[in-house]
């Protein structure tokens, strides 16, 4: 069976402006890339928030270069239609922009990636213009930065008043304007991403950010409640994996204590 059409940033553009809706979401593994893929996502963030989901660790801060290089290789060797972007850890790209093409460089080149993605406003343009010069196609990611909550102190809402939602329209156009083909809105109030996304020529991603972005975005492992320490408001759970996984281990350990597992027609002659 021949590959199908592969997703690209001048798909996404073309979706937005038929105003095809961009459905996106993370993965960091083999199964769920593959099914992700196979199931229609146009675009799969191997996301830092794996340091969370994945490890367990108590933000995204602790995640490093190879451990993304891992991640995203894995994932982007078993997709084969949807765009595959890579976030940027932290440190990976705030030294100094030849750092930042060098580690981004690697993700395109040694994990397979096909674009990358980083944290920040318009205090990141100029990264964001030497990535994209440099051939990196750069998604960019404003509202609720996770690699900056020791610096903010959670995942508060942002925009909500008045000088911070005038700070993220500002923030959405600097990146626009340094070459970003996309941007990712994190928890801001809906009629801001709204007004963002009307202003912009690129596509924007909401994650919480309401139904008038271009596209959505969710952690997988947060939809299918795999991770429960918290649920954010803005996640839908389609299914609860998680209990369904405790549950099956629950009966295979009382299925061996009480020698039900294995029968003699899982054994051999």
């Amino acid at each position: 069976m021949p590959d199908p059409e592969r997703i690209t940033v001048v798909h996404l553009q073309q979706m937005k402006t038929r105003r095809e809706l961009i459905a996106a979401l993370t993965a960091h593994d083999f199964p769920t890339a593959s099914a992700a893929d196979e199931m229609g996502v146009d675009l799969i963030l191997v996301g830092d928030s794996l340091g969370m989901v994945f490890a367990g660790d108590p933000s995204t801060v602790s995640v490093t270069l190879d451990q993304m290089l891992y991640h995203t290789r894995i994932v982007s060797r078993h997709v084969r239609r949807a765009l595959v972007v890579a976030d940027l850890p932290f440190l990976s790209y705030q030294v100094n922009p030849d750092e930042a093409v060098r580690n981004a460089g690697r993700l395109l080149q040694e994990a397979g990636a096909h674009a990358v993605k980083l944290e920040g406003g318009e205090e990141w343009a100029e990264v964001v213009r030497r990535l994209v010069t440099a051939g990196i196609p750069v998604v960019g990611h404003i509202g609720v930065t996770p690699q900056s909550v020791n610096r903010t102190g959670g995942y508060r809402l942002r925009g909500a008043t008045d000088a911070e939602a005038a700070r993220l329209k500002q923030d959405a156009r600097a990146l626009e304007e340094a070459g970003a083909f996309a941007l990712v809105l994190e928890k801001i109030p809906y009629v801001l991403a709204e007004d963002i996304t009307l202003n912009l020529r690129i596509p924007t991603i909401g994650i919480g950010a309401g139904p008038g972005c271009d596209g959505q975005i969710l952690v997988t492992y947060d939809m299918l409640s795999m991770f429960e320490r918290f649920r954010p408001k803005f996640v839908r759970l389609y299914a609860e994996l998680g209990k369904e996984m405790r549950e099956a281990i629950q009966r295979y350990v009382e299925d061996v204590k009480s020698e039900r597992f294995p029968s003699l027609k899982e054994s051999f002659k």
